[in-house]
């Protein structure tokens, strides 16, 4: 499982010079999609994939080789398999991923879920703010011709701090899970996401990560 030969060239990190859109996942609402939302089958394909805190809970649970993880930037995870502009390189159609499943820079989730959909992959699912699910360009470009199959609200915050996870953190920010699949039709099935973070968090999950 791989994007394509030519993967893009890596660059680390410099916040000095190319400022970054890194909020990291807390693993648990990872896990709350794939205990509560989707049945995990087959390969998935992380291409946001920053410093891996949400590969590590896909690999619980499709299987740590069925996980493909990438980014644009080189953050020095062990976890993190390849460079890879997912949005900008060369769309190959890729038939050995089952789902495409990220959190993306907000700024460029329609660009994922199209170009996911460019590459043949028709499982997708992605964290966003719920304000995602609003605005006229949005229903023009990309709802009206691939609606979603399911929308999951978050009934409790999901907090995200940048470049870390951190678990005394808090948000007033609301996030869902909006996935789409293949010939879902044209209902869009809008579903809670139950109270489950404390269920779902592990204290391994904030371990402070030297990359």
């Amino acid at each position: 499982m791989k994007p394509n030969e030519n993967y893009a060239v890596t660059a680390r990190r410099d916040a000095k010079t190319a400022p970054i859109d890194d909020f990291p996942t807390p693993p648990w609402a990872t896990r709350a999609l794939l205990t509560h939302v989707i049945k995990p089958h087959g390969t998935v394909w992380e291409p946001a994939c920053g410093r891996c805190y949400m590969s590590v809970p896909l690999k619980e649970y499709f299987g740590a080789s069925n996980v493909l993880s990438t980014d644009k930037i080189d953050y020095g995870s062990p976890h993190q398999d390849a460079g890879y502009d997912f949005v900008n390189d060369a769309a190959t159609v890729t038939n050995d991923v089952n789902w495409m499943i990220t959190n993306p820079p907000f700024s460029l989730a329609q660009q994922f879920v199209v170009s996911a959909y460019n590459r043949g992959i028709r499982n997708v699912a992605i964290l966003v703010r719920t304000q995602f699910l609003e605005g006229i360009g949005r229903y023009n470009d990309l709802y009206s011709w691939w609606p979603p199959a399911t929308v999951a609200q978050f009934s409790e915050r999901v907090p995200m701090v940048e470049g870390r996870v951190d678990k005394d953190a808090s948000t007033a920010t609301s996030y869902c899970w909006i996935i789409w699949r293949p010939l879902s039709g044209k209902e869009t099935n809008m579903v809670w996401i139950p109270p489950c973070r404390r269920s779902l968090e592990k204290d391994s999950d904030y371990i402070k990560r030297g990359y």
